[in-house]
C-alpha cells in the first residue's frame, strides 16, 4: 500500500545505543534466548527493526513464539505476544480462504465470468474470471495511484470507482501479473453477493472465531486509520531526512477491505495457518491445492513480485522453486509468513517497520529447523550458482576462474552474470567479503565490458578497504557507461580519503 508519512514526529529519533539496547531485549512463551533469537536481534539491528514478533508451526503445533524490541518508540512501549501489528496486504490470504470456502460451498466458480456475480460492470471487464481477480491476471485498470498509493480521484471513493469503469483495460487478460487493488474490490463485492453477508461479518464468522483469533476480531478491518488497544505503532525510513517517522494513517474506503486493512499477532495466524491445514476452514484437501497453485500465464510461465515470490496464488504468493518451495503472503514491506507444506512447518514474523521486507529472511529462520536451507550452506542458489558453490567451497574460491573453465569444458555449464551477482551480495551479507571479492572478480572476468560487474568489485574492493582497486574499477564503470552518477560519487569520495 502507500508508502507516503507524515511530518516529522516531534524530536523524531534515530535508533540509538540506547534504543539498541531495548532491540535485545526479549520476551518468549516457549524457549529462553536462543540461536533464531540471536539471529533476529542481528536482523533487527542490520535492517533497523523497533519491534517484532515471531511464531513458528512445525508438525501442526506451535514450538516457538518470541516477542522482541518496542511496540512504540515514543513511550519506550516493548513488544509483547499480544502486541497487534499491521499485516496489510496479507488479508488478501484471508480473501482467498474466504472465497474457497464458497466454491466448496457451492455458491462460487473461479472459471465463472465476473458478470455471472456482478452484471453491471463495463463490457470490457465481463469476460475476466473470478481467478483471474484473485491471482492479479485480469488486466484491469488499478483504483489506486501507483505514485502515492491513493485513491485515483481526490474526490473520493465514489468518484474513483466511476472514473476506474471508464478506463481501458491495461492488457489482455491472462498475458500479465500485474498487482492491483481493482481486483480485490470486485472480489470483495462477489463475496457480499454471493453469501449475503457482509464480506467483514463473512471473514469474522467463517475465520477468525473457528480459529479464535480474538485479537484480530478486536482489531477490526480499518487498522491504516483506527487506533488500536495494545498495538505496534507503524514506523519508516522512506522519508528523505533518513530519519524514523511514522506512517501517516491512510482512510481507505470500505470497499477496499479485501486488499487490507487487517491487524493480528503472530501467534493468532499461526493458529489461522493450523486450522487451515487441519481441515477446520476448508473441507477438501483440493481446495487447499487449488488455494496455493499459482496462475499460469498465456506464455506458459507463472509471475509474481520478484525472483523470490515468483508466483501468485488465491490471494497467497508463491515461493516457486525445487526444493522447499513455500506460499508467502507478505504484507506493507512488514509482515510475512512462510507455509513450507512439503516441511509441515510454518513461520511468521510481524513487524512495524515499513522497509523490514521479513520474506527476505524468513528462509534463514527456517534453516534452524531445516539445516540445508542454511544460506550459507548453498540453499537458494539457482543451480549451476549451486554446482559452483560446491567446487569453491572443496577447492576454494580463489580458484574460480580456474574452476568455472572446467565446469564449462567437463559439463557445459553457462553463468548469468546477474546469478553470479547476486550470490555475490549473499555472501556479504554472509559476512564473507573475501569469497564475495573472487565471485565478483570472475564475473568481471567472464563478463568484462559489463559496466555492473565492475561496480561490484570497486565495491566490495571499498568494503576491504582497498581503496586503489576500488578506484580502478569505477574508473572501469566510468569507461563503459560514461553517465553512471553512483561511480562519480563513489570516486569523488575515495580521492579525498
Amino acid at each position: 500500500m502507500s508508502r507516503s508519512i507524515s511530518c516529522n514526529i516531534a524530536k523524531l529519533m534515530r535508533i540509538n545505543a540506547f534504543s539498541l539496547s531495548l532491540l535485545m531485549g526479549l520476551t518468549s512463551s516457549f524457549v529462553q534466548a536462543d540461536e533464531i533469537d540471536n539471529f533476529l536481534r542481528g536482523e533487527m539491528v542490520k535492517r533497523k527493526i523497533p519491534g517484532l514478533q515471531l511464531a513458528v508451526v512445525k508438525n501442526g503445533k506451535i514450538v516457538k513464539t518470541a516477542s522482541y524490541g518496542l511496540a512504540n518508540i515514543q513511550d519506550n512501549i516493548a513488544v509483547d505476544d499480544d502486541t497487534i501489528f499491521s499485516i496489510n496486504s496479507i488479508t488478501k490470504a484471508f480473501t482467498g480462504v474466504a472465497v474457497m470456502q464458497l466454491v466448496e460451498q457451492g455458491k462460487l466458480e473461479l472459471s465463472a465470468k465476473i458478470s455471472k456475480y456482478l452484471p453491471n460492470l463495463p463490457v470490457e471487464w465481463q469476460k475476466i474470471t473470478v481467478k483471474q481477480l484473485l491471482t492479479h491476471t485480469s488486466g484491469l485498470p488499478d483504483i489506486m495511484n501507483s505514485n502515492n498509493g491513493q485513491l485515483i480521484s481526490n474526490d473520493g471513493a465514489k468518484a474513483s470507482w466511476r472514473m476506474v469503469k471508464q478506463r481501458p483495460l491495461d492488457f489482455k487478460a491472462n498475458t500479465q501479473f500485474r498487482y492491483n487493488q481493482t481486483n480485490y474490490l470486485l472480489v470483495g463485492k462477489i463475496i457480499d453477493s454471493v453469501s449475503g453477508q457482509n464480506f467483514i461479518d463473512y471473514i469474522t464468522q467463517n475465520q477468525l472465531r473457528k480459529a479464535s483469533m480474538n485479537r484480530t476480531e478486536e482489531a477490526g478491518f480499518s487498522n491504516l486509520k483506527d487506533v488500536i488497544k495494545h498495538s505496534a505503532r507503524r514506523y519508516t525510513y522512506y522519508y528523505g531526512s533518513g530519519k524514523i517517522a511514522n506512517i501517516k494513517a491512510a482512510d481507505f474506503p470500505e470497499f477496499l477491505r479485501t486488499t487490507a486493512g487487517m491487524s493480528s499477532t503472530a501467534t493468532e495466524i499461526a493458529n489461522w495457518v493450523i486450522a487451515l491445514q487441519k481441515g477446520e476452514l476448508l473441507n477438501k484437501p483440493s481446495s487447499i491445492e487449488t488455494l496455493w497453485t499459482p496462475a499460469v500465464l498465456t506464455n506458459g510461465k507463472t509471475k509474481g513480485f520478484n525472483n523470490l515470490l515468483n508466483g501468485y496464488a488465491l490471494g497467497w504468493p508463491v515461493v516457486g522453486r525445487s526444493e522447499h518451495p513455500s506460499v508467502a503472503p507478505a504484507g506493507g514491506d512488514r509482515a510475512a509468513f512462510f507455509v513450507y507444506p512439503n516441511d509441515d512447518l510454518s513461520i511468521v514474523v510481524l513487524t512495524n517497520l515499513m522497509g523490514a521486507i521479513p520474506s527476505h529472511f524468513i528462509d534463514e529462520i527456517a534453516g534452524f529447523y531445516i539445516p540445508e536451507m542454511k544460506a550459507a550452506n548453498g540453499f537458494g542458489l539457482p543451480p549451476t550458482i549451486k554446482t559452483l558453490w560446491k567446487a569453491l567451497e572443496s577447492k576454494g574460491y580463489k580458484k574460480a576462474i580456474q574452476v568455472v573453465e572446467e565446469l564449462q569444458k567437463t559439463n557445459q555449464l553457462k553463468f548469468a552474470e546477474d546469478e553470479l551477482n547476486t550470490w555475490g551480495y549473499k555472501l556479504i551479507n554472509q559476512k564473507k567479503k573475501r569469497q564475495a571479492l573472487e565471485v565478483f572478480k570472475l564475473n568481471t572476468y567472464l563478463f568484462p565490458l559489463s559496466a555492473n560487474t565492475h561496480d561490484s568489485l570497486a565495491e566490495t574492493y571499498w568494503l576491504l578497504g582497498q581503496t586503489k582497486k576500488a578506484v580502478v574499477h569505477y574508473k572501469k564503470v566510468l569507461g563503459l557507461k560514461p553517465e553512471n552518477e553512483h561511480a562519480k560519487e563513489q570516486l569523488k569520495k575515495l580521492n579525498k580519503t
